[in-house]
């Protein structure tokens, strides 16, 4: 399934995409796309429903966050070792973890606004793997069971934050809107191979990041079981598994977002995102 929230900020609904690609709407089927409802088992009762007797939704409608009730957002940098090489840092022998603020959840197609005193802003297209199942203590054999399913993650980063001054990762991961999150919550039997989707990131319409999830340095089911050692992961917890190459810190001159910038993003069978970047403004 291919499964979403629909509507104003706050006011999110659940739906999922059917066979023709109309949303349907599931709010009579459950409150929302959070907590118990993301278990695998729960998930797979859903698949029974036939789509056609669901609501047809109707027009343009703003796209939220595809699950919420995020408890975290735990995410692993430089697990791609050609992005690793770009940023002149050595392929990590084990998982490199830092975690994002749950305040920088946006909808995939929200704008995402600078934050103040921005001075180099960077994309990261990222295959996130969001938790359907409390996974504690996990083999890499056991992982999958805990998994709900994948979505579209552009971890956006303000690298002198990040990594200048007394730069700290957080710091320049977790501004508000920075982590765009969706269109879809795409369950496994979706995905044949989550280690062979093409990954790609656009601005202003030329593709920078053309990547697949292939070259990954820890795959999927090592990075919740690695993680799960050192955190439990609740349902609704997001990991963003890294970046391939093609971030703006890693060309020649180096390039950053401004004001009036598009992105565009998209895994392969996971969707895509557009978002138009603005200037911060107070209030």
């Amino acid at each position: 399934m291919k499964l979403m929230r629909y509507g104003p900020v706050g006011q999110e609904k659940p739906a999922l995409l059917d066979e023709q690609g109309r949303m349907r709407d599931l709010s009579d089927k459950l409150n929302d796309l959070r907590d118990g409802n993301l278990d695998p088992d729960r998930l797979a009762a859903l698949s029974n429903i036939d789509a056609e007797t669901l609501p047809v939704v109707q027009g343009t409608v703003r796209l939220g966050t595809p699950v919420t009730g995020v408890g975290k957002i735990v995410a692993i940098g430089l697990n791609y070792a050609d992005h690793a090489a770009e940023a002149g840092m050595e392929t990590p022998d084990e998982p490199v973890i830092f975690t994002k603020a749950i305040t920088a959840l946006n909808g995939p197609n929200d704008p995402v606004v600078l934050p103040k005193n921005a001075s180099k802003t960077d994309w990261e297209v990222e295959l996130a793997v969001v938790i359907g199942r409390k996974a504690q203590y996990v083999t890499q054999g056991e992982a999958m069971d805990h998994v709900a399913g994948y979505a579209v993650f552009n971890d956006v980063s303000e690298r002198a934050f990040q990594l200048e001054s007394t730069g700290q990762w957080v710091k320049g991961k977790s501004f508000d809107t920075s982590a765009p999150l969706g269109p879809w919550l795409v369950t496994l039997d979706e995905i044949t191979d989550p280690q062979n989707l093409n990954i790609w990131l656009e601005v202003n319409g030329k593709r920078v990041q053309d990547g697949n999830t292939r070259t990954m340095v820890f795959g999927i089911s090592h990075l919740v079981s690695y993680v799960s050692q050192y955190m439990t992961l609740l349902p609704g917890d997001v990991i963003a598994t890294g970046t391939p190459p093609g971030v703006g810190m890693g060309m020649t001159p180096q390039m950053y977002l401004k004001p009036g910038d598009t992105m565009r993003l998209g895994i392969e069978g996971l969707g895509e995102q557009n978002q138009d970047v603005l200037a911060y403004s107070a209030g």
